[in-house]
């Protein structure tokens, strides 16, 4: 017996249960699916990089109507719309900054007019990384103040906001980065890591605030990952960390995908995730087990 490593299954079992090999793998896609119960979500900074990734993710699985919040570039979120569409799900595009109290209570009330309620809202917006990218001993109160309005502002009011729409449960997640929040070794992350920290203790306040009416409330905590904040990092940086992962301070040597951290949401949304709530899932290829001083390549591994 020989086993087909792309589909998992044993090739001649495969072969037994059909005789038509492309309808075999349609029906073997189609199991393999995480069925979602929900029909509506929020994603918030969806148009492009992991945003764009989860709400692929969640269309492919079954939710039928997505609102993307985007702050700028419009064609990139015309073509995430479409995206959504050439997947099943029909899309709504709010632009606004959710830094900006007037234009979250705003972006829940279309939302609520277009789909009549939500079932499922992501938070990965973040504000423009020029606004918050200082050293520590350059930060600006500004720059702390605008990481804080896009982080744990808007989770606090996007959490109260999206609550009042779910009215037989929901999932609540946002996307953060751990290791910012309690490790200093990113050091012009100081004003995110700092808003980001406040970000997660909010979630967790949230997740016991929200337990009785069946909605959970999470965070998700992508590592190095492509197409995401770290292309917005000169290119020697970016190339840097790249091959630093690759060379194994990321266990399965490699910088994390959108789809990855879809994946993960994903899992987060399923019905069988209904008992999970207030944590932080590290979607990083193992690379929050590492420790500076045993790092893989002095161990031969």
């Amino acid at each position: 017996m020989t086993l087909d490593i792309q589909k998992g299954y044993p090739k001649d079992v495969r072969e037994h249960k059909v005789t038509n090999h492309r309808i075999f793998e349609n029906n073997l896609e189609e199991n393999i699916m995480v069925k979602l119960q929900w029909g509506t979500a929020l994603v918030t900074g969806g148009s492009r990089g992991i945003g764009r990734g989860i709400a692929f993710k969640l269309a492919e699985n079954g939710v039928k109507r997505i609102a993307i919040n985007y702050v700028e570039n419009d064609a990139t979120a015309k073509d995430t719309l479409n995206g959504l569409k050439d997947r099943g799900a029909e899309g709504i595009l709010v632009k606004g900054d959710v830094g900006k109290t007037e234009f979250v209570k705003a972006m829940f009330a279309e939302v609520k007019s277009k789909f009549g309620g939500m079932d499922i809202f992501v938070h990965n917006a973040r504000n423009a990384v020029a606004q918050f990218y200082q050293s520590p001993m350059e930060a600006s109160v500004e720059g702390l103040q605008a990481a804080y309005d896009s982080q744990a502002k808007f989770m606090l009011l996007g959490c109260q906001e999206s609550a009042k729409l779910m009215q037989t449960g929901g999932r609540i997640i946002a996307i953060t980065y751990a290791p910012g929040s309690r490790t200093g070794s990113w050091q012009p992350w100081v004003n995110m890591g700092a808003a980001k920290a406040a970000l997660e203790s909010t979630v967790r306040y949230f997740a016991v605030a929200l337990a009785k009416k069946g909605i959970t409330v999470n965070s998700v905590s992508p590592g190095a990952t492509d197409d995401s904040v770290f292309n917005g990092l000169p290119a020697e940086v970016f190339k840097a960390i790249k091959d630093w992962n690759v060379s194994g301070w990321t266990p399965m040597g490699r910088m994390g995908t959108p789809a990855d951290i879809g994946n993960a949401v994903l899992l987060l949304c399923a019905s069988e995730a209904n008992w999970i709530t207030g944590q932080t899932i590290h979607a990083d290829g193992g690379s929050s087990l590492m420790n500076s001083d045993f790092p893989l390549a002095i161990q031969g591994l």
